[in-house]
Formats: C-alpha cells, structure tokens, sequence
C-alpha cells in the first residue's frame, strides 16, 4: 500500500538501501545505476540530522591503499555517493541541508528527496536532475528499515 508520511517519526531510524533506478529522460530508459545489489544506509535521527552511505555493487578492493593509481582512485570515487547535515520535513519532502559530502559540489546546498510509505519500504525520489554521467535523469531509491 503507497501512502504519504504522516509524521516525521516515521522516517526516524536506520534503513537500508534496496534499490537506486534512474529514468533517462532524454530516452525513458531506466537503469540500475550503482547494479542490481548497491549497498548503502540511510539514518534519520531524532536531532535533526541525516547521513547517507551508498555504494555500487561489486566494488573492487584494492589490495594496497598506497599504491593506488589515479583510475583506481577515481573509480572508488565513482562508485560511492555520502553526505550528511540537517534535515527537514514538510510531510511530502525530505531535504537534507549538506554539511559535508563526498562531492564537494553538494557541500552547502540543499537536497530534497521527496519520500513516500509503500509497505514497510521507503521510497526517495528526486527532482530531474543532471549526474555524474552528464545525463538528466530522475531517481529513485528504495530502503527498507532496518530492525534490531
């Protein structure tokens, strides 16, 4: 069942990344963008904070820190998306005022995320919006709570 959050106490916790699909709205393609299984977590607090984690399934590890190269370097930096600050709620969205971010460009602004129950599931979606990959798409993020 799909429904709106009611209160702000419903996003409180810990979820888990489930999904992340993108719809390229030049073609209406929609693609897996971190794969079928990314990883990552997401955390509401009851102090007004967010932190987000995501990375891509299947990362490779390196087998020495120090002796990355410049491509190893730029594809861990590819494959994972973090950031962090305060968030607010207006009973549709969730907007996380970036305090600090893996992609410095995201610093200082405000992410919104607008947000939805379907079952037990967390849906985050975006805005259109320009990636990485210099594409316009849409996203959408699926998360489950995590229960202790």
């Amino acid at each position: 069942m799909r429904r709106p959050i009611a209160r702000v106490e419903e996003l409180f916790g810990t979820w888990t990344l489930v999904s992340w699909t993108r719809r390229l709205l030049d073609t209406g393609e929609t693609v897996e963008a971190f794969g079928k299984a990314p990883r990552g977590f997401l955390s509401y607090g009851r102090d007004g904070r967010v932190f987000f984690i995501m990375t891509k399934e299947n990362r490779a590890r390196p087998d020495d820190l120090t002796r990355l190269t410049d491509t190893e370097r730029a594809e861990l930096y590819n494959t994972m998306v973090a950031y962090a600050g305060t968030f607010t709620f207006d009973g549709s969205s969730a907007t996380c005022h970036v305090d600090v971010s893996w992609n410095e460009a995201w610093t200082g602004t405000a992410q919104v995320r607008h947000v939805r129950l379907e079952g037990e599931r967390l849906i985050w979606s975006t805005d259109p919006q320009i990636g990485l990959d210099g594409k316009r798409a849409q996203s959408v993020f699926v998360w489950e709570k995590v229960r202790a």
